[in-house]
């Protein structure tokens, strides 16, 4: 099982000052140092943490896989053209929202997905589509060439009882499973913590798991290193 680092929340806790520190770059270095497959950076329309020159200059000091997550915006599809990173991933986004609340919609929103898909193909830009973990969005994302999708665990972790936990984790098993009968990458992620990663982990054809949020946060009383790789070590089994 692969891991992803999302170090969006390095960014918004330097944008709460509006200084230079703490640096989402250095957190990519030491992604990267500790041996993670993928850093993730989600550049929002309000630039509320991640940054344009963020973005480049991970580009050019990282070499493992660089996920842009994004909108279908074409300004934000513009950047990304100019970006050319290893994986677009396409989340749905509003300005209300404190963190991406579900899947993206390939039905309501499938022009701008498929203009999206287009561009970042020409770019040579691997694409996935995060999506609710639901045999209707798959079905989609499959016809309308998606090379991944990445399933929203959020359902899953915010769950409160173990019926609801459950209920939840079928849900995301099944949909692992009838992705890779289509032939569809599976990867997961969203709300995924020390705790509730292990049971994921073990989703049969499952490829990547993409965490940031609980990292961070372990970092606080641990280091950012020692918490990347206690979550490696974890997603690795």
């Amino acid at each position: 099982m692969k891991l992803g680092v999302n170090v969006d929340h390095v960014a918004g806790l330097r944008q709460a000052r509006g200084g230079m520190d703490p640096d989402p770059v250095m957190a990519a270095r030491i992604c990267q140092k500790a041996g993670v497959h993928a850093v993730v950076m989600h550049l929002r329309e309000d630039r509320r943490h991640i940054q344009d020159g963020d973005l480049f200059r991970v580009k050019e000091v990282i070499r493992i896989k660089l996920n842009l997550e994004m909108s279908a915006a074409p300004s934000i599809v513009k950047t990304a053209a100019r970006l050319c990173p290893d994986q677009a991933t396409l989340v749905p986004e509003r300005r209300q929202e404190k963190t991406t609340e579900g899947g993206i919609n390939l039905f309501r929103n499938e022009r701008a997905v498929r203009n999206c898909l287009e561009r970042c193909r020409k770019k040579g830009i691997e694409v996935s589509f995060f999506i609710d973990p639901d045999p209707r969005q798959l079905e989609k994302a499959k016809k309308m060439g998606a090379d991944a999708v990445e399933f929203h665990t959020g359902y899953y972790a915010d769950q409160q009882t173990p019926q609801g936990v459950e209920k939840e984790f079928l849900r995301l098993e099944r949909a692992v499973k009838l992705a890779c009968q289509m032939g569809v990458v599976p990867y997961a992620g969203h709300g995924l913590d020390y705790q509730n990663v292990k049971r994921v982990r073990d989703i049969r054809g499952l490829q990547e798991l993409n965490i940031g949020y609980s990292i961070v946060t372990r970092a606080l009383w641990v280091g950012f290193e020692n918490a990347v790789r206690e979550m490696l070590g974890l997603v690795s089994g």
